[in-house]
């Protein structure tokens, strides 16, 4: 369901897509022979289903990260909704678990080719985690895909390449995010192009564009080395700067977001 939200001026529904493309980091070659698909939990089901469109296809294994964290009733919430996902069973599992019961009941993928992760309750515990399976479990892992929420997909591979950064040998990760929704203007006012099933509420959508900017940055605040130390050094280009910046000086855009929250 579409929650209505106000429409947005050209300037900043343009600066939220261009930044909403610029998360979603997808350099997956269509060449690419990944030996495995990593999905990271999250509660967005064309990711989900791409992810595991993905492994389904090339045959390949398909490991699952994900326990119980504070987004995980997003999760439950969107398989309840999915007309299809809303038979399994959901309260209190595990992320990882439900999303390996639709690779295998709906997507076909063998049990035997799904890897679980689930105690991991955020992004660097997927990493680290994922990292630590794959090396218990001798998985190849020379070449993989990292599959995630579009919003985290560019901090969960600087996550990935942190977690590997003083490893021997340093597999190549390649990021795809399933999906890169867009915005537009519409008479009922802001909403996503095209089909919206499984996405985020569009309020959603933008309060974790502004939060995610925050968190890449390399700054005592940030999560780079010279912060927190989660993730590798992020190169903000010049026009997300200023797209971010055109985001945070828009008032009907802060009063809009400030009332979802308060409400």
């Amino acid at each position: 369901m579409t929650e209505h939200f106000p429409a947005l001026s050209h300037d900043t529904l343009a600066a939220a897509n261009l930044i909403g493309d610029w998360l979603a980091q997808d350099d997956l070659p269509q060449n690419a022979q990944p030996q495995i698909a990593v999905l990271a939990g999250n509660a967005v089901i064309p990711t989900i289903d791409a992810a595991c469109r993905l492994a389904a296809q090339r045959q390949i294994p398909l490991l699952i990260s994900g326990g119980i964290g504070h987004s995980t009733t997003f999760l439950y919430d969107a398989v309840q909704k999915h007309p299809h996902y809303q038979a399994l069973q959901v309260e209190g599992r595990p992320e990882s678990h439900i999303l390996a019961d639709i690779a295998e009941q709906f997507w076909q993928i063998p049990r035997d080719r799904i890897v679980v992760e689930d105690r991991s309750t955020n992004c660097g515990e997927n990493a680290w985690f994922t990292r630590r399976l794959l090396e218990e479990r001798g998985l190849d892992h020379t070449s993989g895909v990292v599959i995630q929420d579009p919003t985290m997909q560019r901090r969960t591979m600087a996550t990935f390449a942190r977690v590997w950064l003083e490893a021997p040998v340093k597999p190549q990760w390649w990021s795809y995010p399933g999906c890169s929704p867009r915005l537009e203007n519409s008479a009922a006012g802001l909403r996503f192009s095209g089909d919206d099933s499984g996405l985020w509420p569009v309020g959603r959508y933008l309060a974790l564009l502004l939060g995610e900017l925050p968190r890449l940055l390399d700054n005592a605040q940030g999560y780079g080395p010279n912060g927190k130390g989660f993730i590798t050094h992020v190169d903000f280009p010049r026009d997300v700067s200023a797209a971010w910046q055109c985001l945070r000086e828009d008032k009907l855009l802060s009063e809009a977001l400030n009332a979802r929250t308060l409400g």
